[in-house]
């Protein structure tokens, strides 16, 4: 049921029920006590441009038919509304009605039969405030030729103010890009004329925008009941950040002239690009302070990092700055001003590089040296600078090396100045940030002649240096047990046996005696011949002679003697004369020195024995005297 219907009901139970004021005699048998209406007791208050309902219901007696319903409005001083008071009649057409209500007054309830009078005015207007009256009449007809009916007495008053109640707007999320639709509803829920709804936009300040980008879609009416029905109108478009702050405006204008709008003002999430503010280029040692920004709803977060470095240099929200007090060349670089949404669901950043100044180092100099002038030039900065000199344009042979680090870049050139004399030489150091000039002092060196001592003691100390190291001692003593080893495994395999037997000794001394003759026989010839060479003043070196020495003579041991026939070998003897030796002059110290060589030569043979294994017998054995040491003894 509807709730006007409901709001009659609700009237007619606390209403009071009033006594028909007349009627029409002749025709009806009943009494005027027999008829009762009920109405609100108190003042019913309208909007213009709304409408109102006036809730209404009536009783009579059993022998009257309700056929027709009659409404009047009249002034609230009269008493009794009359046939031109007319607004609302059932039984003839509406022309016979007030101009003013025709159309606009309808019955809640069309079945006559249950008696609910109630009625609802749409479009009200100023002009519709009074005392409302209603009239019930028959289907017959009294003495007068009127239709046969009652006029209740009880009157209700209508105020209509002005309006007050304003359209709806239903505003969703907005969110730039992304397109929205925009809802106005109309105030009242009336069955009279449909609104008209205008969409308006306005910039911040209340201008009015004349670029509007939307689509306005066709007015659209919802019918709730018979009596009640809603209208609205929905706007689609697409927002950016410039509908951001704006108005905009659902005007409603009802029939009459009258109008409601409401206002709302628009969010939209966004976020630009952010920006850079300050100065981007500082020398070395100066201070540095940029400020990011970025347009953005709701305010973003704004963060500074370095390319390359996770660390993050500040993060506050809406606006962050750099601060760097004192500038260097690690300093510089590209850094990233990142800005984020709140709830993270958008971000953008934009980079910047630092710039630094190229500064030419104090290392940076120049010597001259034996008319060959070198210079090095040290420049820092970034991005990483360049470095002429304005000197090599005056020579056509010159050598120029460059090396470059991460920050720093190093100029080294080579140039003969032989018939140049210079005192400064300039260096120019250039970036895309600007250029820097410094004058280099050239300094002369003398070439001396380098001190021996210095260079011996520079030696000493670096083999000092050397063989002090951990890893040259472990050597050394690894070197002195290897050796060790193997003198000890030498000595062992030539230490002496047990002689075999007794003789033994014997023959070889005899050997040995009879090769010594020969031998002296040699040296004294040789000492003849150097006597002679003396007189002469000739004493130069000769060439290496050989002598023949017949060892038939040396007898074989007992042993061996009986099987092994005597044989006649020749043995060589080198004898290399110096300028410094000595002549043989006596036969006894040659003699001291063979016994010497004798004795030595016996004890080789025999500790000999011990590593190399024994002849077979019958084998001829070969001795052998080692005549350089014997020259060299004499």
């Amino acid at each position: 049921m509807s709730p006007l219907i409901w709001a009659t009901l609700l009237f007619s139970a606390w209403g009071i029920i009033v006594k028909a004021a007349t009627s029409d005699q002749g025709v009806n048998p009943c009494t005027t006590e027999a008829f009762s209406v009920t109405l609100r007791q108190e003042e019913i208050t309208a909007e213009a441009g709304l409408c109102v309902v006036i809730p209404c219901s009536f009783t009579t007696c059993s022998p009257f038919t309700s056929k027709y319903y009659v409404w009047m409005k009249c002034v609230q001083s009269k008493r009794v509304c009359g046939d031109s008071d007319v607004i609302f009649n059932t039984t003839v057409p509406s022309k016979e009605v007030q101009r003013g209500f025709r159309d606009r007054v309808s019955l809640l309830e069309p079945d006559v039969r249950k008696k609910n009078c109630s009625i609802i005015i749409n479009d009200l207007t100023a002009s519709d405030s009074g005392s409302y009256q209603f009239r019930v009449e028959s289907d017959k007809i009294n003495h007068n030729g009127k239709q046969d009916g009652f006029t209740f007495a009880s009157k209700i008053n209508v105020s209509v103010t002005d309006l007050t109640q304003k359209p709806t707007l239903m505003i969703p999320p907005l969110t730039e890009g992304l397109q929205s639709t925009l809802t106005c509803t109309a105030p009242g829920l009336c069955s009279g004329s449909a609104p008209e709804i205008t969409w308006m936009w306005r910039g911040g300040g209340g201008e009015n925008d004349s670029h509007i980008t939307g689509n306005i879609t066709d007015f659209k009416t919802e019918t709730l009941t018979d009596v009640e029905q809603r209208h609205s109108s929905a706007l689609s478009f697409t927002p950016s950040a410039k509908h951001h702050g704006t108005n905009i405006t659902c005007q409603v204008r009802f029939t009459g002239g009258t109008t409601a709008e409401e206002t709302v003002t628009l969010n939209v999430t966004y976020l630009k690009k952010p920006v850079i503010v300050g100065n981007t280029t500082v020398k070395d040692g100066d201070s540095l302070n940029l400020t990011c920004t970025a347009d953005s709803f709701p305010p973003s977060v704004i963060t500074w990092t370095k390319l390359g470095s996770n660390k993050s240099f500040n993060n506050l929200t809406g606006m962050a700055e750099l601060i760097i007090p004192n500038m260097t060349t690690e300093d510089s670089g590209k850094y990233t001003c990142s800005a984020t949404n709140p709830n993270k669901t958008d971000s953008t950043q934009t980079e910047v590089k630092l710039g630094l100044s190229p500064r030419i180092l104090h290392s940076s100099a120049c010597v001259v040296q034996s008319d060959v002038l070198t210079c090095v030039c040290i420049s820092e900065g970034f991005p990483l600078p360049t470095i002429e000199w304005p000197l090599l344009k005056n020579h056509t042979q010159y050598s120029v090396t460059t090396n470059k680090t991460k920050h720093s870049v190093n100029s080294n050139i080579t140039v003969s100045v032989k018939d140049h004399n210079y005192t400064t030489v300039l260096c120019v150091s250039s970036s895309e940030v600007g250029d820097v000039k410094k004058t280099l002092e050239v300094i002369t060196k003398n070439v001396t002649k380098p001190d021996v001592f210095l260079l011996v003691t520079e030696h000493l100390s670096k083999l000092l240096q050397l063989i002090t190291q951990p890893q040259v001692i472990i050597a050394f003593l690894i070197g002195v047990l290897l050796t060790a080893t193997i003198c000890c495994l030498i000595r062992t395999c030539h230490r002496k046996k047990p002689r075999r037997s007794g003789n033994m000794a014997l023959d070889n001394l005899e050997m040995v005696n009879t090769h010594a003759d020969s031998l002296m026989d040699a040296g004294q010839a040789l000492g003849n011949g150097g006597a002679n060479g003396g007189a002469e003043g000739d004493i130069e070196p000769r060439e290496v002679e050989y002598s023949n020495i017949n060892i038939s003579l040396l007898e074989r041991s007992p042993r061996r003697a009986q099987d092994v026939q005597a044989s006649t070998e020749s043995e060589y003897a080198e004898i290399k004369r110096d300028k410094t030796e000595e002549r043989l002059d006596n036969d006894d110290q040659n003699e001291e020195i063979l016994e010497g060589s004798e004795k030595e030569e016996a004890m080789m043979e025999e500790d000999g024995k011990d590593c190399v294994p024994e002849k077979e017998e019958g084998d001829d054995v070969a001795l052998y005297s080692n005549l350089k040491d014997v020259m060299g003894a004499i």
